[in-house]
């Protein structure tokens, strides 16, 4: 349903599914449009809705779109199962907080350096040729983590699998361009949802595991998941590419608008702001507020939850109100955290936590209509190293912070968070390149079968 509550027959804006006037009448000047804009929908009904249009698209996904599901869902779960103990892992070698920091945050800087090439290279030399390079790096850094003999090892694992991320921007535009007549947004968001469906059952096997497994068992056993989401991924069909926009000349030309340069400053503000905690928190719930070391396994699998519960409720709304969402959840995260003082609250902050990924996706939804579809990778590619150079710079502040004021960690990304709110709000709903259409267009050239 969305933001904009169409009437009963109208399931999709702009479609011919419409009983009364076959979508001969614009959305907007239907009688019972209007009669739903008086009449808003009570929370429950558009929850409820919201759930019945995502699982409707979810079985929509095309070939393609179905195949790569598969393998987020599968890679999800293995990488669930490690990620939310390597802070403790790292700090079981011997590393203090501070090398904790400078390792993550060197992970950070290796993606956000990734982001930009592999966007630009996947415009000329093909979306699918990217995704199998960035499956098969990951492939390799979980092995490698999984093998380690000492701590320089281990650490160069956990930088290599950092940089396997470059894959965002490629698969990214792969979405877009098989996305058939769901849009950027919804497809984009459905697509994440279901990485983290696996990512929230990761966890939990590893909350299980942690207590009768060595750490190495659960880097193990995520390494033999991935190579069955490496395999699957191999089975994606290609797409057309665009050589003419991988040459320097075009790159010079591709002179973004002003309102991607802003979009790409607010995304890179609130990712650092909402990450700025994030690195040390599993050390935080267990040295400073006692929490069992198998529950922040747990408390990671809320995290994706609320991952999933977002996108399913924001998917389908005008981006920049989901945007604005995902922020307020974000801030919430870090207030309950910072001033809670039981698990309930940190459970409900820890899903809250899932804001981050749909700020990743949103804000690739609200770029995409503000360049060209030969140079889609390159803008994707600019939105992921936005979201990226918080993992660099933020671990780095939070391995010093920690150190001296810990509890600081959670204040700053609280009220920076909500100043960026404010700007969000006065900026977003002001700038009429982010007005979104009020029809569904399918994605150019791609029909919804292929």
């Amino acid at each position: 349903m969305g933001g904009q509550q169409w009437p009963p027959h109208h399931r999709r804006a702009g479609s011919r599914d419409c009983l009364s006037c076959g979508g001969a009448v614009r959305p907007s000047r239907h009688p019972d449009y209007r009669r739903a804009r008086r009449e808003p929908l009570s929370p429950a009904r558009f929850v409820a809705h919201a759930l019945r249009d995502f699982l409707q698209d979810l079985f929509r996904l095309n070939r393609d779109l179905r195949l790569l599901a598969s393998a987020l869902l599968i890679w999800g779960i293995g990488e669930g199962i490690f990620f939310y103990y390597q802070p403790l892992y790292l700090a079981q070698w011997g590393a203090s907080p501070e090398a904790i920091g400078g390792i993550l945050g060197l992970g950070g800087l290796m993606l956000t350096l990734s982001h930009l090439p592999a966007g630009w290279l996947a415009d000329g030399l093909g979306r699918r040729q990217l995704m199998w390079a960035s499956w098969g790096a990951g492939l390799l850094a979980a092995w490698l983590m999984a093998l380690a003999p000492s701590l320089t090892v281990f650490a160069l694992g956990v930088v290599f699998y950092y940089a396997s991320g470059f894959v965002m921007a490629p698969m990214n535009s792969y979405i877009t361009a098989a996305r058939g007549p769901l849009s950027v947004g919804r497809a984009l968001t459905l697509l994440s949802a279901t990485f983290n469906l696996g990512a929230i059952l990761g966890p939990v096997f590893g909350s299980l595991l942690v207590s009768w497994l060595h750490m190495r068992g659960l880097y193990l056993i995520s390494a033999v998941l991935f190579l069955i989401s490496t395999l699957t991924v191999l089975f994606l069909r290609p797409q057309p590419v665009h050589p003419q926009s991988n040459s320097l000349a075009a790159l010079r030309r591709a002179r973004p608008p002003r309102a991607f340069v802003l979009l790409i400053g607010l995304t890179m503000l609130t990712v650092f702001a909402a990450y700025l905690p994030q690195p040390l928190a599993p050390n935080f719930l267990v040295e400073h507020r006692q929490v069992a070391l198998p529950v922040v396994g747990r408390l990671g699998a809320l995290s994706r939850l609320g991952l999933v519960v977002l996108n399913v409720l924001v998917g389908g709304l005008d981006p920049r109100w989901g945007y604005l969402l995902a922020q307020g959840a974000l801030a919430s995260f870090a207030l309950l955290v910072w001033q809670g003082q039981g698990m309930v609250w940190y459970a409900l902050a820890f899903f809250l936590m899932g804001g981050q990924g749909t700020i990743r996706s949103l804000s690739a939804a609200l770029a995409r209509p503000l360049v060209s579809e030969a140079h889609m990778g390159l803008a994707y590619g600019l939105m992921e190293t936005a979201n990226g150079l918080p993992l660099f710079l933020a671990p780095l502040l939070a391995g010093w912070l920690y150190g001296r004021y810990p509890e600081a960690l959670w204040s700053l990304s609280f009220g920076a968070l909500l100043a960026l709110m404010l700007g969000t709000a006065l900026w977003l709903f002001r700038t009429p390149a982010f007005v979104p259409s009020l029809h569904t267009e399918p994605a150019p050239g791609v029909s919804p079968d292929r």
